[in-house]
């Protein structure tokens, strides 16, 4: 069923056919049946996992890259992930028990074993040697990394062995490769790549040992998934929904966060209706009032997605946010005196009504205010409680916009009107 036809098409028809998921499966080619596998989301390779036999797991897993035969294993529970481990072939075996014992979201469990350790003072032909048994092992032509005393001094490029004009290894040739320890936080890791770009990393341990690399696709991807979560998490979807679940898949997924949302849109409405009296006098007021509501909670999403980009690239902490809300609320407070100008003029102009000019204008520029607080302040809040700081915190916020600016806007309504 495989035979020409592109990873992507039988990742489609993976994703698309859930009843004929397994027979599909099946019928790809075990050498390609891996790599498929870990271009599902993670529900689907957990949903299949459990369906196939031992024997098929072990199929696509010997021919995988140590590192990916590693990840496929962790999405399998105990004692049967170990059982699989235990009948691996010796090399595939070796390189998985030892990339087991890292802690899967720190840098470790992001890095890979294709690499050869090298001495400064060894000569062309004596690498050229190794490499060639490296690649006789593994079939893969692996990172040449030198170094002298145990430090790590670079990395040695293939090009340099193809284009040698001496056997000796010269400062010149070695390139300047970036490390890192094992135990980084995934945030850290990505952090490294986008503030100083380079194609991959050394993954180190506490005593400067090399233990693995991680290359630059690798945090594209989980730059894509960290993106996706934060995007879901926003919505208050779960990540690990797919866009082409059943139904009630998606009910599944989405129901606990609209009965929240139900809960705080009735609380925004209770507020409302204290102000019944108000509003019958003053019908107006019914026009403005999503105005009010709406530019507060753009703006408190404005401030969360600002301060969860910093949570996660720790250009924040949870110590030093004080600033972060402070100069929240100072732009917020900004901008609604510029909206708030712009609404009251209109309502003066197109109303004839300097009062309720005014009454707009204030609302706007306290809601806003309000809108900078919570925006980055939930965040944070959620942070401390051990929670994903995007999940679902545009709830919370639009939740505190809407009460607190229809309170405002109706308030001074009543006062002043």
């Amino acid at each position: 069923m495989a035979n020409g036809v592109s990873d992507r098409t039988l990742v489609n028809q993976l994703t698309n056919s859930p009843a004929t998921r397994l027979i599909l499966f099946r019928g790809i080619e075990p050498s390609k049946q891996g790599y498929i596998l870990l271009k599902l989301s993670t529900r689907m390779q957990r949903d299949l996992l459990h369906k196939l036999n031992d024997d098929e797991i072990l199929n696509f897993l010997n021919p995988l890259d140590p590192d990916k035969a590693t990840d496929i294993l962790q999405e399998i529970q105990e004692p049967r992930s170990k059982k699989i481990t235990e009948r691996l072939n010796d090399y595939v075996r070796e390189k998985v028990e030892f990339l087991l014992k890292f802690n899967p979201k720190a840098a470790a469990g992001l890095m890979h074993l294709n690499y050869l350790i090298i001495k400064r003072d060894m000569r062309i032909p004596a690498i050229l040697e190794e490499v060639g048994d490296y690649e006789n092992k593994t079939g893969k032509f692996p990172t040449i990394l030198v170094v002298e005393e145990r430090k790590l001094l670079g990395e040695l490029p293939g090009s340099t062995l193809a284009l040698r004009k001496t056997n000796e290894i010269t400062d010149k040739q070695i390139k300047r490769i970036a490390s890192i320890r094992y135990d980084s936080e995934v945030t850290k890791v990505i952090n490294s790549f986008v503030k100083n770009p380079h194609n991959k990393v050394v993954v180190m341990d506490e005593n400067d040992n090399i233990l693995g690399l991680i290359h630059s696709n690798e945090i594209l991807g989980l730059i894509d998934k960290h993106m996706t979560r934060d995007l879901y998490g926003f919505a208050g979807v779960a990540s690990e929904e797919s866009v082409l679940d059943s139904p009630m898949t998606k009910v599944h997924y989405r129901y606990k966060w609209l009965i929240i949302n139900l809960g705080t849109a009735f609380l925004a409405a209770s507020v409302v209706g204290l102000f019944e009296d108000t509003i019958s006098k003053f019908t107006l007021l019914a026009v403005y009032m999503p105005i009010v509501a709406g530019m507060g909670g753009n703006a408190g999403t404005q401030a969360l997605a600002v301060a969860v980009r910093g949570l996660v690239m720790k250009e924040v902490e949870l110590k030093t946010s004080r600033k972060l809300v402070i100069n929240e609320m100072i732009a917020g407070g900004v901008n609604g005196v510029i909206n708030g100008i712009i609404v009251a003029f209109i309502a003066v102009v197109f109303n004839q009504s300097p009062a309720l000019g005014f009454v707009l204008g204030m609302a706007m520029i306290i809601n806003l205010i309000n809108a900078g607080f919570f925006g980055a302040l939930v965040p944070m809040i959620m942070k401390s409680l051990g929670k994903d700081p995007a999940s679902s915190a545009t709830i919370f916020i639009t939740t505190a916009t809407d009460v607190i600016g229809f309170f405002v806007f109706l308030g001074l309504a009543s006062i002043i009107l």
